[in-house]
């Protein structure tokens, strides 16, 4: 398996996704995470999925001289394996869920 770097790691937004697709991903019962403004170093040991409540956020992903910006009503993956500045202007909540990797049905 050659690796190409971080260039495949890509963040994907979806912007105020549909309420049905929201109940579909049972969002309501995922634990919830917060932060106040500020720059943070995240690093991504599993996929994540989260829909953010409030906030907006700038990520910088490694390698990369573009940003992704984000905020509230976004639904957002980050794969897994990415380590990026968050660059928090407005104070985030959201729901998260980390993709098990017990799922490995290929």
């Amino acid at each position: 398996m050659a690796d190409g770097g971080s260039n495949n790691l890509r963040i994907i937004v979806e912007r105020n996704p549909p309420e049905s697709k929201l109940n579909e991903l049972n969002i309501k019962c995922w634990p919830k995470w917060g932060c106040s403004p500020g720059k943070f170093q995240l690093k991504f040991d599993a996929e994540e999925t989260c829909y953010l409540l409030k906030g907006k956020v700038k990520v910088y992903p490694k390698g990369s001289s573009d940003w992704v910006e984000f905020g509230a009503g976004d639904l957002v993956t980050i794969p897994k394996g990415l380590s990026c500045p968050w660059d928090v202007s407005v104070a985030v909540d959201k729901y998260y869920k980390f993709e098990s990797t017990s799922s490995s049905s290929s």
